[in-house]
Parts: structure tokens; C-alpha cells; sequence
């Protein structure tokens, strides 16, 4: 029980990635306040499995990219439970479109959840983990932010600002021994990539060295190690989850 009794907060935690994220963390003993932004069904079941499991948990809805909602919230839970030992900031959209095309709400949309969101409880987190002098926090972010892809400009630069966001903050909380990473996950066996045409699949593959699709519960497992004590001297790194992908 690598988490035993500690507080942890993953941002769209209701699908994919954040979902394994907080089955892995609920399963290892931690209480997880996981958030979902309309799909409170899926919040629900995520609920569910972890209690059925043994695990700890709330699902709780929260727009990230609306700065006094995530005020409020990281204090509602500050004041119920005392403290937050750790957030991992994975909400996230895409509004894809070609340069040429996409509209300004497209690309307003997608900076504002997935950059800003991070920013917004980055912040509020911070806060109380600043007065307990410890805490982690991990952003995910995305091999996009590095390789680009056409029709993702809002999204490549929404993740790649989470990088240089990560080295900022890391050094303004390392004295407070405050560790923040990124993860970067390459191409994920999610609900979004089985939607993707069997051709687009199979192109994928052959740019993945390891010649498969990574599993949403090997990000998770990266990230519990991340929020764990074990990983106290790693801090301002953007780690890949992504086969070899170059």
C-alpha cells in the first residue's frame, strides 16, 4: 500500500489515462478526489470500481479552465481533509483542425483547459502543500508537444507549455521539497485511439520501435512512482511513456 492515507487529486480522472491514474492510486491506498467535466455517469463507475477494489475515493465535477471554481475546490478540500499530498493535473481536450481553418474559440478552448487548468490547480494545490513543506505534483502532457501533428497546433502547444511550466514551477517549490514532473505518453490504447480507422492504427505502429500501443496502466504506474516517496529527488523532468517513439 505504497499510498496508504495520503490525499491525492487527479484532474479528469473519469476516462482513459486519468481513469487507470486513479484506480492505480485508490488500489494503493491513497484517497483519490478525482474530477470529470460532464460524464458524471463515467465518474460514477470510475467510483464504483475503485471502492469495490477496497480503495478510497470521490468523483467530484470541476471545469479547470474557471479560476475561482478551482479556487473553491482545492479549499473545500483543504478544509474536509486536512491536506493535499499530491495532484496530477491530466484534464484535457482537443478541438483539432488545420491552421488555415481552426477558429479562435478552438483554439481559446483547448489552451484554457489543458494549459491554464494546470496553472489554475497547480496554484491551489500548491498552496497547502507550500505549509506542509512536501508534495508532488505530475502533469501529463504528450509526445505531441514534441514530435507536432498535423491539424493539433492548439494541443501541440498546449502540452508543450505544460513542459516549460513543469521546470518553472519545479524550481520555485523545490525549497519546500515540492517535487513536480511531467509525463509524456506516446500512443495509448484509449477510447481515442480505438476510434481512429484500422490504417491510421497500423501507421501508427510502425513509428513505435516497440511496435505496440502503451497501456493506460503503464502511465499509471509511472505516476504513482512519481507521487510516491521513493521519487523525492526527482523533480523538473518531462518523462516519456511512448515505446521508443522518436
Amino acid at each position: 500500500m505504497r499510498h496508504s492515507g495520503r490525499v491525492f487529486v487527479v484532474t479528469g480522472g473519469s476516462r482513459g489515462i486519468g481513469r487507470a491514474i486513479a484506480q492505480r492510486l485508490g488500489g494503493e491506498g491513497a484517497h483519490v478526489a478525482f474530477t470529470y467535466s460532464r460524464d458524471a455517469a463515467a465518474g460514477a463507475r470510475v467510483l464504483e470500481s475503485i471502492k469495490e477494489s477496497g480503495g478510497s475515493a470521490e468523483s467530484l465535477a470541476l471545469d479547470v479552465s474557471r479560476f475561482e471554481d478551482t479556487q473553491a475546490f482545492f479549499k473545500d478540500l483543504v478544509d474536509r481533509h486536512g491536506r493535499i499530498d499530491g495532484l496530477v493535473n491530466n484534464a484535457g481536450i482537443t478541438a483539432d483542425n488545420l491552421l488555415l481553418r481552426m477558429k479562435e474559440e478552438e483554439w481559446d478552448r483547448v489552451l484554457d483547459v489543458n494549459l491554464k487548468g494546470v496553472f489554475h490547480c497547480t496554484r491551489a494545490a500548491s498552496r497547502s502543500m507550500v505549509k506542509a513543506r512536501r508534495g508532488r505534483i505530475v502533469n501529463v502532457t504528450s509526445v505531441v508537444a514534441v514530435t507536432g501533428n498535423p491539424g493539433q497546433s492548439n494541443y501541440a502547444a498546449s502540452k508543450a507549455g505544460i513542459m516549460g511550466f513543469t521546470r518553472s514551477v519545479a524550481l520555485e517549490l523545490s525549497s519546500r521539497a515540492i517535487t513536480v514532473n511531467a509525463v509524456a505518453p506516446g500512443f495509448i490504447d484509449t477510447d481515442m485511439t480505438r476510434r481512429l480507422p484500422e490504417k491510421v492504427r497500423e501507421e501508427l505502429l510502425t513509428r513505435v520501435p516497440l511496435g505496440r500501443l502503451g497501456q493506460a496502466e503503464e502511465v499509471a504506474a509511472l505516476v504513482s512512482f512519481l507521487l510516491s516517496e521513493e521519487a523525492g529527488y526527482i523533480t523538473g523532468q518531462v518523462i516519456h511513456v511512448n515505446g521508443g517513439l522518436c
